[in-house]
């Protein structure tokens, strides 16, 4: 057990943190294309982590986003909004006071583990949006276009948000 502590260290972490060795080998792998950057990687598309879906396609200034989850039996949520980009950082804004800060990775989105309570107006039960991790499915626009609700709501069409 010593011998596994002694293998990472807080060093390690700022190292990493501050731009060091891992900094590096993360901007080696993105500028070789191992790696997707972040900062500049496309959007659109749809996301998913079974029974979670979020759809993203361009707005008339940013992004317009949907999300839904269906845990069945009056478990779900669903919303439509804004997104605005700004590198790795995502400002969501679901209407209704249901706005925070989640991230793009590069592979997928991710929301905080903590939203405003106005999000829980958008979830039925006890399903909740908070800590949503999704993966891209496909970067399809018509795809995510068409993403619907469980009651058949287009969340990124043209005419929602």
């Amino acid at each position: 057990m010593l011998a596994l502590a002694g293998c990472s260290s807080k060093q390690d972490a700022a190292d990493v943190a501050s731009g060091g060795a891992g900094a590096r080998l993360e901007q080696a792998a993105i500028a070789r294309g191992v790696i997707r950057d972040p900062a500049s990687a496309d959007l659109t598309g749809v996301y998913a982590s079974d029974p979670e879906r979020v759809c993203v396609v361009p707005g008339e200034s940013d992004f317009r986003i949907g999300v839904t989850l269906d845990y069945g039996e009056g478990q779900q949520c669903s919303a439509a909004g804004t997104l605005k980009r700004s590198g790795e950082g995502l400002k969501v804004d679901l209407g209704e006071g249901c706005a925070f800060d989640a991230r793009f990775d590069g592979q997928g989105i991710r929301f905080p583990g903590a939203l405003p309570d106005a999000c829980s107006s958008k979830c039925t039960g006890r399903a909740t949006m908070a800590g949503l991790s999704v993966d891209m499915l496909s970067n399809s626009l018509s795809e995510a276009t068409t993403l619907a609700d469980a009651k058949g709501r287009a969340l990124c069409a043209p005419d929602s948000g």
